[in-house]
Protein backbone atom coordinates (compact mmCIF):
# COMPACT_ATOMS: atom_id res chain seq x y z
CA UNK A 1 0.00 0.00 0.00
CA UNK A 2 0.88 3.56 -0.77
CA UNK A 3 2.12 6.24 2.19
CA UNK A 4 0.81 9.67 0.68
CA UNK A 5 2.29 12.91 1.92
CA UNK A 6 1.42 16.18 0.48
CA UNK A 7 3.13 18.31 -1.51
CA UNK A 8 1.04 21.41 -2.21
CA UNK A 9 2.46 24.25 -5.21
CA UNK A 10 2.81 26.74 -2.48
CA UNK A 11 2.84 29.46 -5.06
CA UNK A 12 -0.87 30.29 -4.38
CA UNK A 13 -0.14 33.27 -6.90
CA UNK A 14 -2.97 36.07 -6.66
CA UNK A 15 -5.42 36.01 -9.34
CA UNK A 16 -8.11 39.65 -9.65
CA UNK A 17 -10.47 38.10 -11.24
CA UNK A 18 -10.58 35.27 -8.24
CA UNK A 19 -12.37 35.30 -5.09
CA UNK A 20 -9.67 36.12 -2.48
CA UNK A 21 -8.30 33.08 -0.14
CA UNK A 22 -9.97 35.07 2.78
CA UNK A 23 -13.12 35.00 1.45
CA UNK A 24 -13.16 31.53 0.04
CA UNK A 25 -14.68 28.40 2.41
CA UNK A 26 -11.22 26.89 3.86
CA UNK A 27 -11.48 22.80 4.09
CA UNK A 28 -8.92 21.09 6.12
CA UNK A 29 -7.90 17.53 5.80
CA UNK A 30 -6.93 15.41 8.72
CA UNK A 31 -5.83 12.13 9.69
CA UNK A 32 -3.12 9.99 10.92
CA UNK A 33 -0.14 8.62 8.67
CA UNK A 34 -0.63 6.16 6.63
CA UNK A 35 -4.56 6.57 6.42
CA UNK A 36 -4.49 7.74 2.80
CA UNK A 37 -5.50 10.91 3.09
CA UNK A 38 -3.19 12.85 0.19
CA UNK A 39 -4.76 10.12 -1.90
CA UNK A 40 -8.71 11.25 -0.83
CA UNK A 41 -7.00 15.10 -1.10
CA UNK A 42 -6.58 13.95 -4.75
CA UNK A 43 -9.38 12.51 -5.47
CA UNK A 44 -11.62 15.11 -3.86
CA UNK A 45 -9.94 17.64 -6.16
CA UNK A 46 -9.55 15.77 -9.06
CA UNK A 47 -6.31 17.03 -9.23
CA UNK A 48 -2.96 15.61 -8.35
CA UNK A 49 -2.31 18.18 -5.53
CA UNK A 50 -0.62 15.75 -3.01
CA UNK A 51 2.53 13.43 -3.65
CA UNK A 52 2.34 10.08 -2.79
CA UNK A 53 5.18 8.72 -1.53
CA UNK A 54 6.39 5.63 0.74
CA UNK A 55 7.93 7.20 3.19
CA UNK A 56 6.07 7.72 6.30
CA UNK A 57 5.14 11.38 7.92
CA UNK A 58 7.23 13.12 5.19
CA UNK A 59 4.39 15.75 5.14
CA UNK A 60 6.08 18.79 7.58
CA UNK A 61 3.76 21.51 7.21
CA UNK A 62 0.29 22.07 6.91
CA UNK A 63 -0.26 23.23 3.28
CA UNK A 64 -2.65 25.09 1.09
CA UNK A 65 -4.07 25.83 -2.63
CA UNK A 66 -6.57 27.92 -3.57
CA UNK A 67 -8.93 26.58 -6.31
CA UNK A 68 -12.55 25.66 -7.56
CA UNK A 69 -14.33 22.57 -6.15
CA UNK A 70 -17.54 21.59 -7.81
CA UNK A 71 -20.89 21.98 -6.16
CA UNK A 72 -19.18 24.43 -3.35
CA UNK A 73 -17.07 26.77 -5.56
CA UNK A 74 -14.22 28.80 -4.49
CA UNK A 75 -12.39 27.05 -1.88
CA UNK A 76 -8.79 26.78 0.06
CA UNK A 77 -7.91 23.11 0.36
CA UNK A 78 -5.23 22.47 3.61
CA UNK A 79 -3.18 19.44 3.93
CA UNK A 80 -2.11 18.62 7.19
CA UNK A 81 0.93 16.13 8.88
CA UNK A 82 -0.38 13.37 10.32
CA UNK A 83 -1.81 14.04 13.58
CA UNK A 84 0.21 10.87 15.58
CA UNK A 85 3.26 11.92 14.29
CA UNK A 86 5.85 11.41 17.15
CA UNK A 87 9.13 12.91 19.01
CA UNK A 88 10.52 16.36 19.46
CA UNK A 89 9.89 17.39 16.04
CA UNK A 90 6.82 15.54 15.34
CA UNK A 91 4.74 17.23 18.63
CA UNK A 92 6.09 20.51 16.84
CA UNK A 93 4.34 19.48 13.60
CA UNK A 94 1.12 17.78 15.55
CA UNK A 95 0.20 20.92 17.17
CA UNK A 96 0.49 23.25 13.68
CA UNK A 97 -2.33 20.44 12.68
CA UNK A 98 -4.43 21.61 15.52
CA UNK A 99 -3.09 25.59 14.85
CA UNK A 100 -4.94 24.65 11.42
CA UNK A 101 -8.10 24.24 13.19
CA UNK A 102 -8.37 28.09 14.13
CA UNK A 103 -9.30 28.58 10.49
CA UNK A 104 -11.18 25.32 9.34
CA UNK A 105 -14.56 26.18 8.49
CA UNK A 106 -15.33 22.28 7.14
CA UNK A 107 -12.89 19.31 8.79
CA UNK A 108 -12.41 16.06 6.48
CA UNK A 109 -10.88 13.55 8.48
CA UNK A 110 -9.59 10.32 7.16
CA UNK A 111 -9.45 7.21 8.66
CA UNK A 112 -7.97 3.63 7.42
CA UNK A 113 -11.13 1.54 7.53
CA UNK A 114 -9.62 -1.70 8.60
CA UNK A 115 -7.63 0.32 10.95
CA UNK A 116 -10.55 1.91 12.23
CA UNK A 117 -10.42 5.13 14.85
CA UNK A 118 -7.77 5.64 17.43
CA UNK A 119 -7.29 7.61 20.59
CA UNK A 120 -5.62 10.27 18.17
CA UNK A 121 -8.83 10.35 15.54
CA UNK A 122 -11.59 10.92 18.81
CA UNK A 123 -9.52 13.08 20.62
CA UNK A 124 -9.20 15.09 17.43
CA UNK A 125 -13.32 14.59 16.20
CA UNK A 126 -13.66 16.04 20.17
CA UNK A 127 -11.69 19.17 19.36
CA UNK A 128 -14.15 19.46 15.99
CA UNK A 129 -17.08 19.47 18.15
CA UNK A 130 -15.87 21.70 20.97
CA UNK A 131 -15.35 24.60 18.14
CA UNK A 132 -18.04 24.01 16.22
CA UNK A 133 -16.61 23.09 12.97
CA UNK A 134 -19.09 20.90 10.58
CA UNK A 135 -17.12 17.85 9.93
CA UNK A 136 -17.50 14.25 7.94
CA UNK A 137 -15.14 11.19 8.58
CA UNK A 138 -13.95 9.51 5.25
CA UNK A 139 -13.66 5.78 6.06
CA UNK A 140 -10.75 5.04 3.33
CA UNK A 141 -9.35 2.23 1.58
CA UNK A 142 -12.35 0.16 1.43
CA UNK A 143 -11.35 -1.31 -1.99
CA UNK A 144 -8.80 -3.42 0.08
CA UNK A 145 -9.82 -7.37 0.63
CA UNK A 146 -11.29 -7.64 3.66
CA UNK A 147 -9.92 -11.11 4.21
CA UNK A 148 -6.50 -10.16 4.54
CA UNK A 149 -6.83 -7.88 6.96
CA UNK A 150 -8.24 -7.26 10.41
CA UNK A 151 -11.09 -5.12 10.43
CA UNK A 152 -11.89 -2.69 13.45
CA UNK A 153 -13.74 -4.45 15.94
CA UNK A 154 -16.22 -1.73 16.15
CA UNK A 155 -18.73 -2.20 13.50
CA UNK A 156 -19.80 0.74 10.94
CA UNK A 157 -23.23 1.17 12.96
CA UNK A 158 -21.62 2.05 16.57
CA UNK A 159 -19.80 4.63 15.70
CA UNK A 160 -21.13 7.95 17.17
CA UNK A 161 -19.99 10.13 14.35
CA UNK A 162 -20.95 11.23 10.51
CA UNK A 163 -18.66 9.16 7.95
CA UNK A 164 -18.89 7.96 4.48
CA UNK A 165 -17.31 5.00 2.87
CA UNK A 166 -15.12 5.80 0.98
CA UNK A 167 -11.69 4.31 -1.73
CA UNK A 168 -9.41 7.38 -2.89
CA UNK A 169 -8.37 4.34 -5.27
CA UNK A 170 -11.27 3.53 -7.22
CA UNK A 171 -13.13 6.85 -6.76
CA UNK A 172 -16.24 5.12 -4.44
CA UNK A 173 -18.04 7.45 -2.43
CA UNK A 174 -15.58 10.29 -3.72
CA UNK A 175 -18.79 12.30 -5.13
CA UNK A 176 -21.25 11.68 -2.16
CA UNK A 177 -18.13 13.18 -0.22
CA UNK A 178 -17.91 16.19 -2.40
CA UNK A 179 -21.40 16.77 -1.76
CA UNK A 180 -21.43 16.12 2.05
CA UNK A 181 -18.74 18.70 1.80
CA UNK A 182 -20.72 21.09 0.01
CA UNK A 183 -23.71 20.29 2.61
CA UNK A 184 -22.40 20.90 6.10
CA UNK A 185 -20.24 23.69 4.55
CA UNK A 186 -23.01 25.93 3.58
CA UNK A 187 -23.25 29.03 5.81
CA UNK A 188 -26.60 29.29 7.27
CA UNK A 189 -27.04 33.23 7.41
CA UNK A 190 -27.26 35.60 4.34
CA UNK A 191 -23.53 36.38 2.75
CA UNK A 192 -22.11 39.35 4.55
CA UNK A 193 -21.19 42.62 2.81
CA UNK A 194 -18.67 44.90 3.25
CA UNK A 195 -20.60 48.04 2.66
CA UNK A 196 -23.60 46.78 0.41
CA UNK A 197 -25.98 46.64 2.75
CA UNK A 198 -25.92 49.96 4.39
CA UNK A 199 -25.58 52.24 1.23
CA UNK A 200 -28.63 52.43 -1.30
CA UNK A 201 -28.65 52.26 -4.90
CA UNK A 202 -27.45 54.80 -6.45
CA UNK A 203 -25.63 56.41 -3.45
CA UNK A 204 -22.08 58.59 -4.13
CA UNK A 205 -19.27 57.19 -2.19
CA UNK A 206 -15.89 58.51 -2.04
CA UNK A 207 -13.02 56.34 -1.05
CA UNK A 208 -9.75 58.23 0.31
CA UNK A 209 -7.13 55.86 -1.11
CA UNK A 210 -3.53 57.07 -0.63
CA UNK A 211 -0.57 56.01 -2.52
CA UNK A 212 2.38 55.97 -0.82
CA UNK A 213 5.75 53.90 -0.47
CA UNK A 214 3.78 50.70 1.10
CA UNK A 215 1.20 50.88 -1.74
CA UNK A 216 1.70 48.15 -4.11
CA UNK A 217 2.61 49.24 -7.15
CA UNK A 218 0.51 49.07 -10.04
CA UNK A 219 -2.37 48.15 -7.95
CA UNK A 220 -4.65 48.60 -5.37
CA UNK A 221 -4.60 46.75 -1.85
CA UNK A 222 -7.29 44.22 -1.48
CA UNK A 223 -9.90 45.82 1.04
CA UNK A 224 -10.08 48.72 -1.34
CA UNK A 225 -10.80 46.71 -4.34
CA UNK A 226 -13.02 44.52 -2.48
CA UNK A 227 -14.80 47.66 -1.15
CA UNK A 228 -15.00 49.19 -5.19
CA UNK A 229 -16.67 45.80 -5.66
CA UNK A 230 -19.18 45.56 -3.06
CA UNK A 231 -20.40 49.44 -3.80
CA UNK A 232 -20.71 48.50 -7.50
CA UNK A 233 -22.66 45.07 -6.42
CA UNK A 234 -25.11 47.36 -4.78
CA UNK A 235 -25.61 49.93 -8.11
CA UNK A 236 -23.88 52.73 -6.38
CA UNK A 237 -21.55 55.39 -7.92
CA UNK A 238 -18.19 54.89 -6.44
CA UNK A 239 -15.69 57.70 -6.57
CA UNK A 240 -11.94 57.08 -5.51
CA UNK A 241 -9.12 59.94 -5.16
CA UNK A 242 -6.39 60.73 -3.46
CA UNK A 243 -6.15 62.92 -0.14
CA UNK A 244 -4.65 66.02 -2.54
CA UNK A 245 -7.53 65.75 -4.93
CA UNK A 246 -10.66 65.30 -2.21
CA UNK A 247 -11.50 69.12 -2.13
CA UNK A 248 -11.88 69.16 -5.70
CA UNK A 249 -13.65 65.58 -6.16
CA UNK A 250 -15.81 67.27 -3.16
CA UNK A 251 -16.87 70.21 -5.26
CA UNK A 252 -17.21 68.48 -8.14
CA UNK A 253 -20.76 66.99 -7.12
CA UNK A 254 -24.24 68.69 -6.72
CA UNK A 255 -25.09 67.28 -3.73
CA UNK A 256 -22.82 65.62 -0.69
CA UNK A 257 -21.61 61.94 -1.00
CA UNK A 258 -23.68 59.51 1.17
CA UNK A 259 -20.55 58.15 2.99
CA UNK A 260 -16.47 59.11 2.92
CA UNK A 261 -14.21 55.74 3.08
CA UNK A 262 -10.35 56.89 3.90
CA UNK A 263 -7.61 54.68 4.20
CA UNK A 264 -7.18 55.24 8.27
CA UNK A 265 -3.52 56.37 7.97
CA UNK A 266 -5.58 59.61 6.36
CA UNK A 267 -8.55 59.93 9.25
CA UNK A 268 -6.64 63.06 10.64
CA UNK A 269 -5.83 64.88 7.00
CA UNK A 270 -9.64 63.55 5.83
CA UNK A 271 -11.60 64.92 8.93
CA UNK A 272 -9.88 68.61 8.53
CA UNK A 273 -11.07 68.47 5.19
CA UNK A 274 -14.53 67.05 5.66
CA UNK A 275 -17.83 69.10 6.80
CA UNK A 276 -18.62 67.29 10.41
CA UNK A 277 -21.62 66.42 9.45
CA UNK A 278 -20.23 64.05 6.66
CA UNK A 279 -20.11 60.79 7.29
CA UNK A 280 -16.67 59.14 7.15
CA UNK A 281 -15.30 55.76 7.52
CA UNK A 282 -12.15 53.35 7.21
CA UNK A 283 -11.19 50.76 5.22
CA UNK A 284 -10.33 48.89 8.84
CA UNK A 285 -13.55 49.57 10.37
CA UNK A 286 -15.59 48.36 7.41
CA UNK A 287 -13.22 45.08 7.45
CA UNK A 288 -13.61 44.92 11.48
CA UNK A 289 -17.49 44.74 11.07
CA UNK A 290 -16.93 42.27 7.82
CA UNK A 291 -14.90 40.27 10.36
CA UNK A 292 -17.23 39.80 12.64
CA UNK A 293 -14.68 42.03 15.27
CA UNK A 294 -16.05 45.87 15.43
CA UNK A 295 -17.76 45.66 19.03
CA UNK A 296 -14.84 44.17 20.73
CA UNK A 297 -12.55 46.55 18.76
CA UNK A 298 -14.23 49.85 19.68
CA UNK A 299 -14.82 48.74 22.97
CA UNK A 300 -11.24 47.78 22.99
CA UNK A 301 -9.72 51.26 21.99
CA UNK A 302 -11.23 52.84 24.48
CA UNK A 303 -8.43 51.32 26.80
CA UNK A 304 -5.93 53.60 25.67
CA UNK A 305 -6.66 55.76 28.45
CA UNK A 306 -5.82 52.85 30.35
CA UNK A 307 -2.33 52.44 29.68
CA UNK A 308 0.03 52.29 32.01
CA UNK A 309 4.00 53.36 31.80
CA UNK A 310 5.91 49.89 31.08
CA UNK A 311 2.74 48.91 29.14
CA UNK A 312 3.71 46.23 26.18
CA UNK A 313 1.42 46.42 23.51
CA UNK A 314 0.88 43.84 20.71
CA UNK A 315 0.51 44.76 17.19
CA UNK A 316 -0.53 41.99 15.03
CA UNK A 317 -1.08 41.59 11.00
CA UNK A 318 -2.73 38.69 9.34
CA UNK A 319 -0.18 38.93 6.39
CA UNK A 320 3.73 39.28 6.00
CA UNK A 321 4.66 41.84 4.06
CA UNK A 322 8.52 43.77 3.18
CA UNK A 323 8.18 46.59 5.90
CA UNK A 324 9.09 49.67 4.70
CA UNK A 325 10.42 52.37 6.80
CA UNK A 326 6.83 54.73 7.56
CA UNK A 327 5.81 50.92 8.13
CA UNK A 328 1.97 51.72 9.65
CA UNK A 329 2.22 48.53 12.20
CA UNK A 330 6.02 48.96 13.47
CA UNK A 331 6.18 53.02 12.88
CA UNK A 332 3.13 54.67 13.12
CA UNK A 333 0.85 53.12 15.27
CA UNK A 334 3.62 53.13 17.96
CA UNK A 335 4.22 56.51 17.39
CA UNK A 336 0.60 57.24 17.47
CA UNK A 337 0.20 55.58 20.58
CA UNK A 338 2.77 57.15 22.75
CA UNK A 339 1.87 60.60 21.42
CA UNK A 340 -1.04 59.66 22.67
CA UNK A 341 -1.21 58.36 26.00
CA UNK A 342 2.09 60.27 26.30
CA UNK A 343 3.48 56.36 28.54
CA UNK A 344 6.73 54.85 27.59
CA UNK A 345 5.07 51.60 26.66
CA UNK A 346 7.14 48.73 24.96
CA UNK A 347 5.77 46.83 21.46
CA UNK A 348 5.84 43.57 20.23
CA UNK A 349 5.23 42.51 16.72
CA UNK A 350 3.74 39.78 14.57
CA UNK A 351 2.98 38.72 11.26
CA UNK A 352 1.16 36.32 9.15
CA UNK A 353 -0.08 33.07 11.14
CA UNK A 354 2.40 33.64 14.40
CA UNK A 355 -0.37 34.85 16.62
CA UNK A 356 0.45 33.82 20.38
CA UNK A 357 -1.97 30.97 21.39
CA UNK A 358 -1.78 30.62 25.01
CA UNK A 359 -3.52 32.65 27.99
CA UNK A 360 -0.02 32.73 29.38
CA UNK A 361 2.07 34.61 26.60
CA UNK A 362 -1.66 36.78 25.44
CA UNK A 363 -1.97 38.36 29.23
CA UNK A 364 1.79 39.60 29.32
CA UNK A 365 -0.25 42.05 26.70
CA UNK A 366 -2.07 45.33 28.52
CA UNK A 367 -3.95 45.49 24.65
CA UNK A 368 -4.02 44.26 21.18
CA UNK A 369 -4.06 45.94 18.37
CA UNK A 370 -4.74 44.23 14.88
CA UNK A 371 -4.86 44.82 11.41
CA UNK A 372 -7.96 44.91 9.69
CA UNK A 373 -7.34 41.48 8.27
CA UNK A 374 -8.21 41.00 4.55
CA UNK A 375 -5.77 38.13 4.50
CA UNK A 376 -7.55 35.91 7.30
CA UNK A 377 -10.74 34.03 7.28
CA UNK A 378 -13.72 35.15 9.97
CA UNK A 379 -13.08 31.89 11.66
CA UNK A 380 -9.47 33.31 12.51
CA UNK A 381 -10.50 36.04 13.54
CA UNK A 382 -12.94 34.97 15.41
CA UNK A 383 -10.22 32.90 17.08
CA UNK A 384 -7.58 35.72 17.70
CA UNK A 385 -10.26 37.85 19.23
CA UNK A 386 -11.68 35.08 21.30
CA UNK A 387 -8.65 34.44 22.32
CA UNK A 388 -7.39 37.91 23.51
CA UNK A 389 -11.11 38.30 25.28
CA UNK A 390 -10.91 35.17 27.45
CA UNK A 391 -7.40 35.98 28.46
CA UNK A 392 -8.80 38.91 30.13
CA UNK A 393 -7.00 40.89 27.07
CA UNK A 394 -8.95 44.53 25.61
CA UNK A 395 -8.53 43.63 21.71
CA UNK A 396 -9.07 46.26 18.88
CA UNK A 397 -7.79 47.04 15.47
CA UNK A 398 -5.83 49.57 13.26
CA UNK A 399 -9.44 51.98 12.00
CA UNK A 400 -10.78 51.78 15.44
CA UNK A 401 -7.98 52.66 17.20
CA UNK A 402 -6.71 55.31 15.06
CA UNK A 403 -10.19 56.67 14.92
CA UNK A 404 -10.29 57.20 18.76
CA UNK A 405 -7.26 58.85 18.56
CA UNK A 406 -8.24 61.55 16.08
CA UNK A 407 -11.69 61.87 18.41
CA UNK A 408 -14.09 60.14 15.61
CA UNK A 409 -14.40 57.24 16.52
CA UNK A 410 -18.50 57.57 17.06
CA UNK A 411 -18.43 59.05 13.91
CA UNK A 412 -16.98 56.56 11.91
CA UNK A 413 -19.49 53.86 13.39
CA UNK A 414 -21.83 56.12 12.47
CA UNK A 415 -23.22 54.28 9.90
CA UNK A 416 -23.81 50.79 11.31
CA UNK A 417 -26.08 52.20 14.11
CA UNK A 418 -28.74 53.87 12.12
Amino acid sequence: MAKETSDFNRENAADLNSTPSASRIHIGFFGRRNAGKSSVVNAVTGQELAIVSDVKGTTTDPVQKAMELLPLGPVVIIDTPGIDDSGQVGEKRVEKTYQILNKTDVAVLVIDNFVGPSADDLALIEEFRRRKIPFIVALNKVDLDMESLVPPEESHSSYDFPHLLVSALTGQGIEQLKQKIAEIAKPAEPEKKILGDKIKKEDVIILVTPIDASAPKGRMILPQVQTIRDILDAHAVCMVTQVSELDRCLAALKEPPALVVTDSQAFGQVKKILPETMKLTSFSVLFARFKGILDTAAAGAHFLSELKDGDKILISEGCTHHRQCEDIGTVKLPGWIRSYTGKKLDFDFTSGGEFPRSPEKLQEYALIVHCGGCMLNEREMAFRMTSAVSAGVPFTNYGTLIAHINGILDRSLEIFHE
